[in-house]
């Protein structure tokens, strides 16, 4: 409100840095995801904002861009300024105990199941609405269409 009396119902200190983007779920109405300067981005639960209810610090450089799934709740893809987009599946969880990961893949978090990279600067990460897995990313040299073989396996 341009008059200042009105204060926001809340106010939430999401990053020790700038947030630079922030989405809503689309199918799972309580959940929402915000990206920073710092290369993190975390998951918060309208229910409790008092802590994220999960935080990655995967990216080397600032969150550009979030995105989540259209139709799976649990997924999202998230561009960073490090020239790189990952895509996350947040229903995972490592099981150290049936079996300890392989060192070569011991320091990837087991939510995080693609990479892609080529492009510079990128802006911006979309889902297609209709085509299950198909991403679109935009760029300073262009953008990219793709399909990461593992998103198959999602709705």
């Amino acid at each position: 409100d341009a008059r200042g009396q009105m204060q926001p119902a809340l106010s939430v200190q999401a990053h020790a840095t700038d947030v630079n983007v922030i989405a809503w779920n689309p199918t799972v109405q309580n959940l929402l995801v915000s990206g920073a300067d710092d290369g993190s981005f975390r998951i918060w639960d309208l229910r409790n904002l008092r802590a994220p209810t999960a935080d990655f610090a995967w990216h080397r450089d600032a969150i550009t861009a979030v995105h989540w799934h259209p139709t799976d709740g649990s997924v999202l893809a998230v561009a960073s300024a490090d020239d790189s987009i990952s895509m996350w599946d947040l229903s995972l969880e490592r099981d150290d105990a049936a079996s300890p990961p392989e060192p070569d893949v011991a320091d990837f978090p087991p939510q995080l199941l693609f990479v892609h990279q080529g492009q510079t600067e990128i802006k911006e990460v979309r889902w297609h609405p209709q085509i299950p897995g198909l991403l679109l990313s935009s760029a300073a040299d262009g953008f990219n269409i793709f399909k990461p073989e593992n998103a198959q396996q999602n709705p």
